[in-house]
């Protein structure tokens, strides 16, 4: 085993075997941390987003964040519900993409598959940006640091994602469930203590508003405006669905029941923050601040004061369980990006790779291509989650338009009548036009580039489902065809005469009756050597010297393999290339292989086939 496969083995583990595959699904106690991280974790900025958009308004504005965060849990539970059917319908997973795909059309399914796409690149920056900045609430000193902390993180997850989902939905467990109890405990411990008294400045701003201000349109506006900001908290409700197929058996009754519990603990744990946030006067603060401390920190510290040894526990753990849940949300992107792109590469509109699982029975190249990307957006934008998130929410309201509408659309076929189908109707429409009011409000801090992401991605389907409609037209045996009458011309390079030569000299032999060894060189004073060498063992092959007046290796030989087929058209040429294999890897970087370069000037040739005759260095 080489030294990269030894490696490979202690980061990823051994491989496992196909017949395993069912040993590898979760149960719910797993699958919750697995899938639900990422909408639980939102519960950490959530509140903040809705407080900043009232903030620049008006600072009164901001204590109708609580009301706003309970019109945000209606619709979870309505966004939930719809997707409850969806895994009812289709407990084999792929979420927005497979039902838009069979009920609304194949387009509007590339559409979600795009959005979601998006949307997961889009959660592992986010959530991960978002945790490392739990870590400068901690440590502010820390700010400089928030790129290279992020690209860490994230080689951490992929890490972990490579091993299997049994593995890290194992691991990360105790996170996950550490932060849903010490938020729960939060809002609970909160609710009982006194209410501090108003700020000057938000009592001041309080009353220079007109009567009745709550009716105008203006405050209607920016009370939207706040609501689809805080609706960043449904991000990945459409979770659970999508990974439907990792759930035990039965799989819909197991991922029904843990979409449940997830929308219940999202829902309890926004509206508790929220009221908190209002009951304590938090107000947003900038990060550039100097000593900057998300809403929720402020929060736990009004409820467990630093200044007692309890408060400072309490403070520095939930920062902690902050920072690693935030982290390990995006692990809901890697359960789901790499099964979404294996459905979409098995239509045929990404690379077939992606549909590939690899021996730790994951779609292995999906999770690198996630991490690349992730990566990429951390880098451009500087791990800032207020400069991420307005891209983030767009894409993720498309996904959940698509898929609501794609189940009404498929009650319609069915002629499933009830009040039901309407649940994902007027979710659908609400969906909708929050995506709308995202991409509007949000397009001068950039989120137009969905717009651009999503066209792109789209023209990217649809270019690589035509090369492969061309590949197979290409491919396609007619009745007519038949095999072809080959003949086969056998080049032998030879840079010296060696025992490895000698095997290559017997396999060159096996292939064609007309075989050639060729020999470039460089210092015509080793010619005769080589010739006089060649009488001995080169079994009446005839050499061919070429010449390299500009002491190229590769330049001479495919000249002369362009001269040869240019003798026959129809002829294959095979060019065998001796190779030495060292017993240590680290010896490669001493030798000299042709058979790279070979291939790479040769690889556009048409009938041109490079062979390595491998000798072993004892």
């Amino acid at each position: 085993m080489s030294f990269f496969s030894k490696l490979k083995r202690v980061l990823v583990g051994n491989p496992i075997a196909t017949k395993h595959a069912h040993h590898e699904r979760l149960p719910k106690r797993v699958a919750l941390p697995v899938f639900a991280s990422d909408a639980l974790s939102s519960t950490a900025y959530a509140t903040e987003e809705i407080m900043r958009v009232f903030m620049v308004a008006s600072l009164a504005y901001i204590h109708f964040t609580f009301e706003v965060a309970l019109v945000i849990s209606a619709l979870i539970f309505i966004v939930s519900f719809s997707y409850y059917q969806t895994i009812q319908a289709y407990p084999q997973g792929g979420g927005s993409y497979i039902v838009s795909r069979d009920n609304l059309g194949q387009n509007y399914g590339l559409l979600a598959g795009a959005a979601l796409m998006t949307d997961y690149i889009l959660t592992v920056s986010v959530s991960v940006s978002a945790g490392i900045l739990a870590i400068v609430s901690l440590a502010p000193h820390t700010t400089p640091y928030l790129v290279p902390m992020g690209v860490a993180a994230i080689t951490v997850l992929t890490i972990a994602n490579l091993r299997g989902a049994k593995e890290s939905g194992a691991a990360f467990s105790i996170p996950t469930y550490s932060f849903v109890v010490l938020v729960m405990g939060l809002i609970a411990w909160g609710l009982f203590q006194p209410n501090p008294p108003m700020p000057q400045a938000i009592e001041s701003a309080g009353k220079d508003l007109p009567d009745h201000f709550w009716t105008s349109a203006a405050f209607l506006m920016i009370a939207f405006r706040a609501f689809s900001s805080g609706c960043a908290a449904m991000t990945g409700i459409e979770a659970i669905s999508d990974g439907a197929a990792a759930f035990k058996e039965p799989t819909n009754r197991n991922a029904g029941i843990t979409l449940i519990i997830m929308a219940t603990l999202l829902a309890v744990m926004v509206v508790g923050v929220s009221f908190l946030g209002n009951k304590f006067h938090i107000l947003p603060m900038d990060l550039e601040s100097g000593n900057y401390k998300t809403v929720m920190a402020q929060i736990c510290q009004h409820v467990f004061p630093v200044t007692t040894s309890f408060g400072t526990i309490y403070f520095n753990v939930l920062q902690v369980a902050t920072t690693l849940i935030l982290i390990l949300a995006a692990n809901t992107a890697y359960a789901d990006f790499p099964r979404l792109c294996s459905f979409i590469a098995r239509d045929g509109f990404l690379p077939r790779q992606l549909a590939s699982l690899g021996d730790r029975l994951v779609f292995q190249n999906g999770i690198v291509f996630l991490s690349l990307a992730a990566i990429a957006l951390i880098v451009t934008f500087g791990g800032n989650t207020h400069k991420l998130i307005p891209l983030y929410s767009v894409g993720v309201f498309v996904s959940f338009t698509m898929s609501q509408a794609g189940m009404f659309a498929r009650s319609r076929k069915t002629k499933q009548g009830g009040w039901k189908p309407w649940v994902s109707f007027f979710g659908a429409t609400i969906t909708s036009i929050l995506a709308v009011v995202l991409l509007l409000s949000k397009w001068h801090e950039g989120a137009w580039l969905v717009i651009i992401a999503l066209g792109t991605l789209l023209a990217i389907f649809l270019a690589i489902r035509g090369h492969y409609n061309y590949l197979a037209k290409e491919l396609e045996v007619e009745p007519t065809d038949a095999v072809p009458q080959v003949k086969m011309t056998v080049l032998l390079l030879v840079p010296r005469l060696h025992k490895g030569i000698l095997q290559a000299i017997a396999y060159a032999q096996s292939l064609s009756e007309d075989v050639r060894a060729v020999h470039v060189t460089l210092d015509s004073r080793g010619t005769a050597r080589i010739k006089q060498d060649w009488v001995k063992f080169g079994q009446e092959i005839p050499l061919v010297i070429l010449e390299s007046p500009y002491r190229s290796l590769v330049e001479p030989v495919t000249d002369y393999i362009d001269q040869t087929i240019a003798e026959e058209p129809n002829q294959m040429v095979t060019v065998i290339v001796p190779e030495a294999v060292p017993r240590r890897w680290y010896h490669r970087f001493l030798h000299n292989n042709v058979a790279i370069a070979l291939k790479l000037a040769l690889g556009s040739r048409k009938n041109v086939v490079i062979t390595n005759v491998r000798y072993f260095l004892k």
